[in-house]
């Protein structure tokens, strides 16, 4: 997540560790220590029992990672974060520190249902009114500090970063401080939110789907790491996945996914975006088999990549897929990951990017030259494809070939430099006049864009010929009522007739609209049962 720099800029930061660094004994001496700084001003912590003082950490290296559970930076930086944890257990101590972009991500509820599902097990301050980020001169998402058993900050580092050069630093303070006996090694256990976790049927469902035929929904269970395939009573139910995180193809029942997201038909095959995995799926329901078609398991992490083309799609690195769509053969992915569209043609097994240069804006043009900012949503008339941009909190129109543009429905667009990922709010109305707070979710029916405005807690309708947009349903505080019904950030939204399917994400729902009447109900899957849970340390 960019502030206020170009990204020449944020590529030169990215591989860049620490203005300031005290690698020896002997340097120190002739290097002025730098003390860190107080945690003091934060608003509530997660992951432990009591407020946290950094005096109470002497002899640990502590590593504090300033983060935003919106932004996509900052959720690839947190396997790195859990192998450090894994390598270092009694010596590395990582401190989460949320300063909020979004004003929903102020709310400790929120955060602590980002914990959950990113299954984070270190501790995290609520600094919703960075307070912290202000004293350490914070102004990007993400930047870690490290601070040595003796208090004092010996590094520095803004953007993401590769596990062996956090390593490196790591080792090198437990190197230093071993030697001077300054290490402490004794094990912390902390209070994990995870362990209280009530088990669900569902766990976070992130999208949701209806088959042309109104006969079958799935669901992206996604906490859960499955997904689920049943009819619109919820009566016959089938469950593809084992329910425990992995990259496994094979049979329905022994396949495995990692945080599944969107999702399209096919007539019985069923393609998915893998989040994690970073890996689109096929789903052949008739055969009961799941096969990898794109992706190569690992993330795309180097921009000069990015406009490549490739016959061959399991050697075609993504990051970060997160919604499908499917038109003439050809599948549509939205690449959160590097802020584009990507195009899979399955008649000529290519993969090429669609739309967006890789730059986190919002900004209109040819498909080559526009921005995205973390499209998180598709759908289609057959003309278009609509995108919801979650850091740009807009509803963008992308068309469709031999078309070559890229335009803003609702939304900002055209403001200087990474000012669209600030334009956020709740306001409905007409196109630029529109204040959305990170969508995610978007479907298209009968000439109508229906928007899950996520951080909102919100329904929008939209029009795309006069780009006018109203609350459909939803307050604008989160809850779980039916009546009236209340979202909790909803991420994902389907349409069959005049019925309206809501993932629920946070409320661990799929809830039903009926449109002409507006009475909801939350979907009861008969028989649906969660998988083993796997206990945290």
């Amino acid at each position: 997540m960019k502030r206020r720099l170009t990204l020449p800029v944020i590529l030169a930061l990215a591989i860049l560790l620490a203005p300031y660094t005290a690698s020896t004994a002997r340097a120190q001496k002739k290097t002025r220590r730098i003390p860190s700084r107080s945690l003091a001003g934060a608003t509530g912590y997660l992951n432990t029992s009591r407020p946290i003082d950094l005096r109470d950490l002497r002899g640990k290296v502590v590593l504090l990672d300033f983060w935003t559970y919106c932004c996509i930076n900052c959720m690839h930086i947190l396997p790195m974060l859990k192998q450090l944890e894994e390598k270092y257990p009694n010596q590395l101590v990582v401190i989460g520190v949320h300063s909020p972009k979004f004003n929903t991500e102020k709310d400790i509820e929120n955060i602590r249902r980002a914990v959950l599902r990113y299954e984070i097990t270190h501790p995290v301050i609520n600094d919703s009114n960075k307070a912290i980020w202000r004293r350490y001169n914070i102004n990007f998402w993400p930047t870690m500090i490290l601070i040595d058993p003796e208090g004092y900050v010996c590094g520095i580092r803004r953007g993401e970063a590769p596990f062996k050069v956090i390593d490196k630093e790591v080792a090198k303070q437990v190197r230093i401080h071993k030697q001077k006996g300054t290490l402490n090694e004794t094990p912390i256990r902390w209070d994990l939110e995870l362990n209280k976790q009530q088990r669900t049927s569902l766990r976070f469902p992130g999208k949701v789907i209806v088959d042309p035929t109104g006969q079958r929904l799935v669901i992206a269970d996604s906490g859960n790491h499955r997904l689920i395939v049943t009819d619109p009573a919820g009566r016959k139910t089938t469950v593809i996945g084992t329910g425990r995180p992995g990259r496994k193809d094979g049979p329905l029942a022994d396949a495995s996914f990692n945080d599944p997201q969107g999702m399209i038909f096919d007539g019985d095959t069923l393609y998915v975006a893998d989040n994690l995995n970073h890996l689109i799926r096929k789903v052949d329901l008739k055969a009961g088999q799941v096969t990898t078609i794109a992706g190569t398991g690992k993330m795309l992490t180097s921009y000069a990549k990015l406009r490549r083309r490739s016959n061959t799609p399991t050697r075609y690195a993504l990051s970060n897929p997160w919604d499908l769509a499917l038109v003439k053969q050809r599948l549509y992915i939205a690449m959160a990951g590097t802020h584009q569209l990507v195009m899979l043609n399955l008649a000529t097994n290519t993969i090429v990017p669609y739309s967006g240069n890789g730059t986190e804006d919002v900004r209109d043009g040819t498909l080559t030259k526009s921005c995205h900012a973390q499209p998180s949503g598709l759908a289609t008339d057959g003309r278009h494809l609509f995108v919801v941009d979650s850091e740009g909190s807009s509803l963008r129109a992308v068309s469709l070939p031999p078309g070559n543009n890229v335009s803003t429905l609702v939304g900002t667009t055209g403001l200087p430099m990474f000012k669209s990922l600030f334009a956020f709010g709740d306001q409905d109305g007409r196109g630029s006049g529109v204040r959305l707070q990170h969508p995610i979710g978007v479907a298209y029916a009968d000439g109508r864009i229906y928007v899950a405005d996520t951080y909102n807690h919100k329904i929008k309708l939209v029009d795309p010929g006069s780009r006018n947009c109203v609350t459909l349903i939803g307050q604008s505080r989160r809850g779980n009522s039916l009546q009236p019904l209340q979202l909790h950030e909803p991420a994902g939204v389907a349409v069959h007739g005049n019925t309206l399917y809501i993932a629920d994400t946070n409320n661990h729902r799929v809830v039903t609209l009926d449109l002409a009447s507006r009475q909801a109900r939350a979907l009861t899957i008969e028989g649906l049962q969660p998988p083993p849970r796997t206990a945290a340390r």
